[in-house]
């Protein structure tokens, strides 16, 4: 796994951004599935059995009139692990590999897609072309062009398409923003997301790891580059989740635990797309490992009239720690400042707070448990509108992911006193700012002497997903072709208007 230089880095976006493929799968062809079919079971697919897809399988089982009947994992040896589950409760379930077959199976009506970012849209867009209803997980894309073509598809083939994003299904939630959006807290002034969760180094290696006999590689990378996996132990199991901190796979935490905290802070806002501008800063802090990504991050989208600020911090409290910072007594979740109060929360709730911290109000609810049955209900009345989280609404949530992270990959080592003098006449992105060399100080980073990465502010052209570009070959120009990545063939994102 090379750990590129901006300019390795800009050459391979050049060549991704001019890639155009109109290739259709063969599978495009098959009959319609039978999805939603008031009578009888509907019968599911769970492709990516690793962490979440496992957590797929308990709640799709659960619903009444749903049929779990088919697994699907690249890792053969993960495969055979569930099946000998289903066995111990004597159900049938059939297995496939690769996905393609998969979608060859007319008895199957939903596919359940918990693989690697790098995998989302591009599958996304076949069970659409195959008759396939989806549960998406987040974030529903790798990149912003992705995701639209995943919008386009589920609109060309008429699907019924979820978001993983399950907090759209909190009921506390729901009612905390429906109070905060009918005024009674006057209006919003800021909104700030927050991911602070341990995320330890994953160490480093001499070379290129092996990859076990049991593992399809080809078909794992997909749509990636083909090229062998770094990671901090010979042990496959650790790519079942390290990609996360590659660029190749994933998108550091901002796109992984964040993209829930982002969708409730865009939710909170009332706001339908992106913002006019955005920018951010971090780094990669406190230790030295394989990964790329940033474990400390500020993004800031400017939305009108209140911004979003998003942190992430995957150091801990403070150095020899396992705890985290909290902030308004938040670790993962969401504060939304108004002009008389905030509210302070998460999944499952939050509580309403007056400027001076007194409690005023409490909403809370068991979480978003019932994101899987939603789906299946809207799979029954054919009724897009009945979706908790559309795939419209998880493909701009992803899509800020993937806008912040562009911002840092075209940043620059910049000392943090200069930081500081660029953004104080903005007081949320100066606190967020000031409280991050706090929280990095505390964990022995010297923050005057050390630079941070300052990535550019990038404007974003009115109802478009692409850059303003001012000059010829400005970073708005490099920033645009970031928007979409170089796909390897056979695994290309096609064309769907």
């Amino acid at each position: 796994m090379k750990n590129w230089t901006r300019k390795d880095f800009l050459k391979a976006s050049i060549a991704g951004g001019v890639t155009a493929a109109l290739a259709r799968p063969r599978f495009a062809s098959a009959a319609a599935a039978r999805s939603g079919s008031p009578n009888g079971d509907i019968r599911v697919a769970v492709v990516g059995l690793n962490g979440k897809g496992r957590d797929h399988i308990n709640s799709f089982r659960e619903i009444p009139g749903v049929k779990v009947a088919a697994l699907c994992d690249v890792d053969r040896t993960l495969l055979a692990r569930h099946v000998r589950e289903f066995e111990k409760r004597n159900e049938k379930v059939a297995t496939y590999v690769d996905f393609r077959k998969l979608l060859e199976d007319t008895s199957i009506d939903a596919v359940v897609i918990a693989t690697p970012n790098h995998w989302h849209s591009l599958m996304a867009v076949w069970a659409c072309q195959a008759g396939k209803d989806v549960y998406l997980e987040k974030p529903i894309s790798h990149n912003v062009w992705e995701g639209r073509k995943a919008v386009e598809a589920t609109l060309k083939y008429r699907r019924i398409v979820q978001t993983g994003t399950q907090s759209r299904s909190d009921e506390a939630l729901q009612e905390a923003f429906a109070h905060i959006n009918a005024g009674n807290l006057g209006g919003i002034q800021w909104v700030r997301g927050l991911c602070y969760k341990l995320r330890e180094d994953i160490g480093r290696t001499s070379g290129p790891q092996a990859v076990p006999a049991a593992v399809d590689y080809d078909l794992w990378s997909g749509p990636a580059p083909l090229v062998a996996p770094r990671r901090n132990t010979p042990k496959w199991g650790s790519i079942h989740y390290d990609w996360h901190w590659f660029w190749n796979y994933g998108g550091g935490d901002i796109a992984n635990q964040g993209i829930h905290e982002m969708d409730m802070c865009r939710w909170a806002l009332g706001q339908q797309g992106l913002p006019p501008s955005m920018m951010s800063m971090g780094g990669r802090f406190g230790y030295i490992d394989d990964a790329e990504t940033p474990n400390t991050q500020i993004a800031v989208f400017n939305y009108e009239p209140a911004p979003l600020i998003f942190e992430v911090r995957g150091l801990p409290r403070k150095s020899g720690e396992k705890a985290m910072d909290a902030y308004r007594g938040i670790r993962i979740g969401l504060t939304v400042q108004c002009e008389n109060g905030y509210f302070a929360g998460g999944a499952g709730g939050g509580g309403v707070y007056d400027n001076d911290g007194t409690k005023l109000t409490q909403f809370s609810s068991a979480g978003g448990g019932g994101h899987q049955a939603n789906f299946i209900a809207a799979m029954r009345s054919r009724k897009s509108s009945d979706l908790a989280a559309p795939i419209e609404g998880g493909h701009i949530s992803s899509a800020l992911c993937h806008l912040a992270n562009i911002s840092h990959r075209l940043g620059s080592e910049t000392a943090n006193e200069a930081i500081r003098e660029a953004i104080a006449g903005h007081e949320p992105t100066a606190d967020s700012h000031a409280r991050m060399l706090e929280h990095l100080e505390a964990n022995g980073v010297d923050t005057k002497s050390l630079p941070a990465i300052a990535g550019p502010t990038l404007e974003l052209a009115a109802g478009s997903e692409s850059f303003v570009t001012k000059e010829k070959y400005d970073l708005a120009y490099w920033a645009n072709t970031m928007l979409r990545r170089e796909y390897r063939k056979p695994f290309i994102v096609p064309e769907v208007v």
